[in-house]
């Protein structure tokens, strides 16, 4: 059985989960109280931070990793286009841009305005991972003007790895995106995959509940 310990970015994997129609648990971890004591957790990933993923003797952390090693172990899947396949080069940049050109810089951005003393919650470095962000979703934006999806006419893991960095940094009011943006969102989270994995992830549905509410 498939083990994915926690949320977080761990949803971008739930979702591949549940889009591949492959059986999983999803086993909760709390960082807000600190792992110090999941001895189990801390066993898989001694790092102390999500997602993490075991199957059977395999044990990897990364959200992208664990998305690109389900499809590999697991595939074919319509999710990846196949290296010969015209769609198959955006679908590996807007894989990798959903965390490293878009999530991370916004992570920043959202750590200094929420831990950070009050007098440097608008740091450089906050300010910085607003405007790296606004340069990758140019990339994004231009690619919808073209397709319904990033790689094509056909949704992919591409669109879950994109589409979930999206829906994070509009329930954390970081950046106000634009109607392509808004509508590509609409449009992905309509998916069954998507509705199964936000039912299963009841910290992930409590959040965007509680987002919702506060408008």
């Amino acid at each position: 059985m498939i083990t994915i310990y926690g949320e977080g970015r761990g949803f971008r994997v739930v979702w591949l989960l549940e889009e591949m129609g492959l059986p999983y648990r999803l086993r909760d971890v709390d960082l807000l109280a600190g792992v110090e004591t999941d001895a189990e957790f801390l066993a898989v990933n001694p790092a102390g931070y999500i997602p993490a993923l075991v199957d059977g003797e395999a044990t990897m952390v990364e959200s992208i990793a664990i998305m690109e090693y389900l499809i590999a172990r697991y595939g074919p899947t319509p999710l990846a286009p196949a290296p010969a396949e015209p769609g198959f080069p955006a679908y590996q940049q807007f894989l990798h841009l959903g965390e490293a050109g878009l999530m991370m810089p916004m992570y920043m951005t959202r750590l200094s305005r929420v831990i950070a003393p009050e007098a440097e919650r608008n740091d450089w470095t906050a300010r910085e991972g607003v405007e790296i962000f606004k340069s990758r979703l140019a990339l994004v934006t231009r690619q919808l003007a073209r397709t319904p999806y990033l790689a094509g006419d056909t949704f992919t893991a591409a669109d879950i790895s994109v589409a979930y960095t999206l829906i994070w940094v509009r329930r954390c009011r970081l950046f106000d995106l634009a109607e392509p943006e808004l509508t590509y969102i609409e449009r992905t989270t309509a998916r069954d995959g998507y509705r199964r994995a936000m039912a299963a992830c009841h910290a992930t549905r409590r959040w965007a509940e509680q987002a919702e509410a506060e408008g």
